[in-house]
């Protein structure tokens, strides 16, 4: 990736900040059990500013005049690395991601006082993580016990991800292309599962279809953890079992997508097992793929969440009028959520 676009972010926070400082960490590491770690995920907000996906890492961002990105990172360690693979190390790290300097990450305890004294507020997402909220207190507390001294700590916490949220919204080029190669290799998945599925097979086989594809393709991974549901376990709304045989009369709804980079697709798609809809299947697989149609067609800048949703209720309500699974008018079925037994979340 060029991580230009990772410090040109950074600046921007920075020149929101004015006189305070943002302290923003990325995941921990999560232990599976004894000395097995789940697969890392870094934290998105913290990839989003920096690029770097090593665990252990915190960034200090301090505004104001003489103005500076800091990282905080695993030291270079040739034991752990023969064993867990290759650390940058704060020196190597500062340069290939464009920090402004990067020390050790055990040296943050006792230099995270000295960065946030005399600011008028710190930046932390307070709530997030208890861990961090008890060391950013203890920083605090740190910096009050000179108070005599003329020594001030910031007067307010504010919340980091706020500001985030608003920029993440718009995507710039870097992020358009990565969202869609995410797509696409997602879409190369589902078909590869379509074109593999027949009666008697495992949901779990179709599972691995998507992930050969992903992986074969160059998606780091799933996005999420997949749903391969055939017949009654499309009714269970986060089913990820996938372990029941496919029955020839069923239909199977995949909901899968993979990771590119830090950015995700997730795509949902219903077909039937054997290759042709029954006329009771085809019949209920239009009226959704209708609602799906007019979702999309209420996209469009400046519309809201609720539009969509909308738009996509108003054909479902009325397919379940058509199907006489509900009575009345489309706005009546809205109104008193009767169409909820069959569609009880959100577009």
């Amino acid at each position: 990736m060029n991580h230009t676009a990772h410090a040109k972010r950074r600046q921007r926070v920075l020149d929101s900040l004015g006189d305070s400082v943002a302290v923003l960490a990325t995941a921990p590491e999560r232990l599976r059990n004894r000395d097995s770690h789940y697969p890392y995920r870094f934290d998105s907000y913290f990839w989003y500013l920096s690029g770097f996906a090593e665990p252990d890492a915190v960034m200090v961002l301090v505004g104001g005049e003489g103005a500076k990105a800091i990282l905080f990172c695993r030291e270079k360690n040739e034991e752990r690395e023969t064993w867990d693979g290759f650390r940058y190390g704060p020196e190597a790290a500062a340069a290939a991601f464009g920090f402004c300097e990067a020390h050790p990450i055990g040296l943050l305890d006792d230099m995270l006082p000295k960065l946030i004294a005399n600011r008028a507020a710190l930046w932390h997402s307070l709530g997030h993580d208890s861990e961090w909220d008890r060391r950013i207190t203890s920083a605090l507390n740190a910096v009050r016990t000179q108070g005599r001294s003329g020594t001030r700590a910031p007067g307010e916490i504010r919340d980091l991800r706020g500001l985030l949220d608003q920029m993440r919204l718009i995507k710039d080029g870097q992020e358009i292309e990565l969202m869609r190669r995410a797509a696409d290799i997602a879409s190369a998945g589902h078909s590869r599962a379509m074109r593999a599925c027949k009666p008697g097979m495992a949901e779990y086989e179709l599972e691995a279809e998507l992930s050969y594809e992903f992986r074969r393709r160059g998606a780091d991974g799933h996005a999420y953890t997949p749903i391969v549901a055939g017949g009654a376990n499309a009714c269970i709304l986060h089913y990820v079992d996938n372990n029941k045989l496919l029955a020839s009369q069923s239909l199977v709804l995949i909901d899968a997508g993979c990771e590119v980079a830090g950015y995700a697709s997730d795509i949902t798609r219903t077909f039937p097992v054997s290759g042709r809809f029954s006329a009771a299947q085809r019949e209920v697989y239009e009226i959704v793929l209708a609602a799906q149609q007019a979702a999309i067609a209420a996209v469009q800048p400046g519309a809201s969440f609720a539009a969509y949703h909308q738009a996509a209720l108003r054909v479902l309500s009325q397919g379940l009028i058509d199907l006489k699974l509900l009575s009345g008018s489309v706005d009546g079925a809205i109104e008193s959520e009767a169409y909820k037994p069959w569609y009880m979340h959100r577009t």
